[in-house]
């Protein structure tokens, strides 16, 4: 019963109230006023800056996932080598995940920073002129999709490495003494073993990059220059808070889609991807 009471106060209490919000019009200070019906949906559909949101939050999502991931599991199989000081490496690696979303936010706004920032710098100690990470268009979105990845690939290599923890040791050993080494053994051995944990990881990478917030609003408030990282998060925030907003009508119809979105891609995942998992 306590979690019941938890679950419907914080979790199914502010879906139904998305919902009726969604259906209703707001007076100045947000609050529910007259019914609409699908008025903001209708609107919300018909505007093309919408659909610009929802592709820029899409492949935001690709390349954040797809790094993240494969990354985190390149490094885990490096990390398995029999390399002096290894344990030093995982360490380091796993180190994103002791930081909050929004300290890593600000270290990579003092990194991007034009006149100051390491970013920069380097490029020009190889003579190469330097790139405005946050306020070109070109490469806002880029530059906040480095900072997500970074802070997930921690917790990528540490469910990864649970996982390599978690094969027996006469697998490998026998796969070993056949002759599989290097890029066959992590191929036919390592990788479908770590299939559960790649499955796993995929799964939640994509929901966390759908809600993705913290990064956007500080790296790029507003969206960054010309709304290049307006993602479908930070445009219910937009809609419903920023700037004195209060349209909370049209940021809970935004709301919905992002819950239907998330609902059918992870159905899809667990349709499609699940059936490749190796469970041992």
């Amino acid at each position: 019963m306590p979690s019941l009471a938890v679950f419907g106060m914080f979790i199914l209490y502010p879906l139904v109230e998305s919902f009726v919000l969604s259906t209703h019009g707001s007076d100045i200070f947000g609050n529910s006023s007259r019914f609409v019906g699908l008025k903001h949906f209708r609107d919300m559909f018909s505007d093309s800056g919408f659909y610009k949101v929802l592709g820029t939050t899409a492949l935001f999502t690709v390349m954040t996932v797809l790094p993240g991931v494969l990354g985190a599991l390149g490094l885990v199989l490096l990390m398995e080598s029999r390399i002096r000081g290894i344990r030093i490496f995982r360490s380091a690696f796993a180190l994103p995940f002791a930081f909050s979303a929004a300290s890593a936010s600000v270290i990579f706004a003092v990194i991007y920073n034009p006149a100051v920032g390491i970013a920069n710098g380097m490029l020009a100690h190889f003579g190469t002129k330097p790139v405005g990470w946050l306020t070109d268009p070109k490469w806002v979105l880029l530059s906040v999709v480095v900072v997500q990845v970074w802070m997930t690939l921690g917790y990528n290599v540490l469910v990864l490495s649970a996982g390599v923890a978690a094969i027996p040791g006469d697998i490998i050993e026998a796969a070993r003494l056949d002759g599989a080494t290097g890029w066959r053994l992590n191929r036919s051995i390592m990788v479908p073993l770590l299939s559960p944990q790649l499955f796993f990881l995929t799964v939640v990478s994509t929901i966390n990059s759908l809600q993705a917030f913290t990064a956007i609003r500080i790296l790029a408030p507003e969206g960054g220059p010309e709304g290049k990282a307006m993602t479908l998060v930070y445009a219910i925030y937009n809609k419903g808070f920023e700037n004195g907003n209060s349209d909370l009508g049209t940021a809970s119809a935004y709301a919905i889609v992002l819950l239907f979105i998330v609902l059918v891609l992870t159905t899809i995942q667990f349709g499609v991807l699940e059936r490749k998992v190796f469970y041992r």
